[in-house]
């Protein structure tokens, strides 16, 4: 075989090999945003089926759950693993500008008496017409959805966090 013919053989198989790793590398992408859509789906359904359920400090169940708790089960329904208080949850993920907030981020208050210490936590349920629409567990009301541009919320609020 002559040179050229062996130069023209060898740039073939690097290029069949770059395209391939190009398909296989779009294609992926793809399949993990469908899977990444489904999953933050799933995070905010079962955060709702929650709705209604009270509130209780330390609650863990259905007859009386806390914020991190919901938000610890909500993401162990898609084999997420959180931790269990709301301060050690709010290191988890990647921070997100409260703009570009998406469905299924975690939202992080400070309601307490340090107005720079997490102390409450929510997921985004919904984006609509510029509302952020997050559900937590509410020592008044229990499980419910709020906004987050309602006063006491905005006030309030430190910090959002994409888990995935």
């Amino acid at each position: 075989m002559s040179i050229k013919k062996r130069k023209f053989a060898n740039s073939k198989i690097v290029y069949t090999f770059f395209l391939l790793v190009s398909v296989i590398q779009f294609s992926s992408c793809s399949s993990s945003k469908k899977v990444r859509r489904k999953n933050i789906n799933q995070v905010v359904e079962t955060a709702k089926s929650y709705r209604g359920t009270p509130y209780r400090y330390g609650g863990t169940t259905r007859s009386g759950i806390d914020c991190s708790a919901l938000i610890f089960h909500s993401f162990a329904s898609v084999g997420v693993t959180m931790p269990r208080t709301s301060s050690e949850q709010s290191k988890i993920g990647k921070k997100v500008p409260e703009r570009k907030l998406e469905k299924g981020d975690v939202v992080f208050f400070a309601t307490g008496k340090n107005k720079r210490q997490v102390s409450h936590a929510g997921i985004v349920t919904e984006i609509s017409k510029g509302q952020v629409w997050f559900i937590h567990s509410s020592t008044s009301l229990g499980v419910t959805e709020d906004k987050l541009s309602h006063n006491y919320w905005n006030k309030a609020y430190l910090f959002g966090r994409r888990v995935f």
